[in-house]
């Protein structure tokens, strides 16, 4: 059944084929009807982010379903590095993880031992719900998803510190990982150049070493992005898995706009108005967002 992983795992299928180019969305907000909306808007790939959004175990599981069960793969950002986090995204049914708040190469194989079955790693087997994350007809078995997990799950470390900056080009080298992906905000933060508009060209340096240090290990690179404009920079710079808009963005900038277009106002109004009902958003519109 390894054909059926490969081909459910639409991340995977796109950073292997072609051009090796995926896009995907951010979820913040729980349920299963935003995540099935969400993905059959066209990504690749949904980031149910338990790690910032308002996503609890349960509603993690129930959403990971919701996602593969229409073709698209359901990438789960857990709060930390830790190993039963691992194991609860991943027995879910991920097709991946993101992991935040890396510090060094240890951090980076300790992640590989917690999400990878024996003799690569120690997670534990045992999950009843995995499988249906990657065969909704339920032929694959317990066993089938168990031999080839390591091979068609992605392990995705977030690179967002000074410390996983310095040692960035050893931590692409770690066997087991899959993707360094950039967190820039918290990477500009953590280097002394916090984002205020557009990134100062330190932070830009900084990116591209992680790309760079990606591409030289063998391994793919991808970077949180706002909006569509700065997903296509980081596109056509070589990054490869590219995350485009978040919920929280999408939901109040849409309705402000509509709102603001209907009185006459578009422009400055919407944007005040999105100011006033998410903060966040409004600071994604000012290029001031967070991951």
């Amino acid at each position: 059944m390894a054909s059926t992983m490969k081909t459910a795992n639409s991340l995977l299928k796109a950073l292997n084929t072609g051009s090796g180019l995926s896009f995907g969305a951010w979820q913040m907000l729980p349920g299963t009807y935003l995540s099935r909306t969400i993905a059959r808007s066209g990504f690749d790939w949904v980031c149910i982010d338990t790690e910032h959004g308002n996503i609890a175990d349960a509603e993690m599981h129930e959403s990971v379903h919701a996602v593969s069960s229409v073709g698209v793969s359901p990438i789960v950002r857990i709060a930390a590095n830790e190993g039963w986090m691992v194991k609860r995204a991943l027995d879910a049914g991920a097709h991946g993880i993101i992991v935040p708040l890396l510090y060094s190469v240890e951090d980076a194989k300790k992640l590989v031992q917690s999400a990878k079955f024996p003799p690569v790693g120690k997670r534990g087997f045992g999950s009843p719900f995995s499988m249906g994350a990657f065969d909704v007809k339920g032929n694959l078995s317990g066993l089938e998803y168990m031999n080839n997990a390591n091979e068609h799950l992605l392990t995705i470390v977030q690179i967002e510190t000074k410390e996983a900056l310095n040692v960035v080009e050893e931590i692409a080298r770690v066997d087991g990982i899959d993707v360094l992906f950039v967190g820039p905000w918290d990477l500009g933060n953590n280097i002394g150049h916090p984002v205020r508009g557009d990134f100062d060209p330190e932070l830009k340096e900084a990116i591209s070493r992680v790309r760079k240090a990606a591409a030289a290990a063998g391994k793919k690179s991808g970077i949180y992005c706002p909006n569509g404009d700065f997903a296509r920079r980081y596109a056509d710079e070589g990054f490869q898995m590219i995350s485009v808009v978040n919920d929280m963005t999408a939901v109040p900038v849409f309705m402000a706009e509509s709102l603001s277009k209907a009185k006459g106002t578009f422009g400055h109004a919407a944007a005040q108005a999105v100011k006033g009902a998410a903060y966040g958003a409004a600071n994604i519109i000012s290029g001031q967002s967070k991951v």
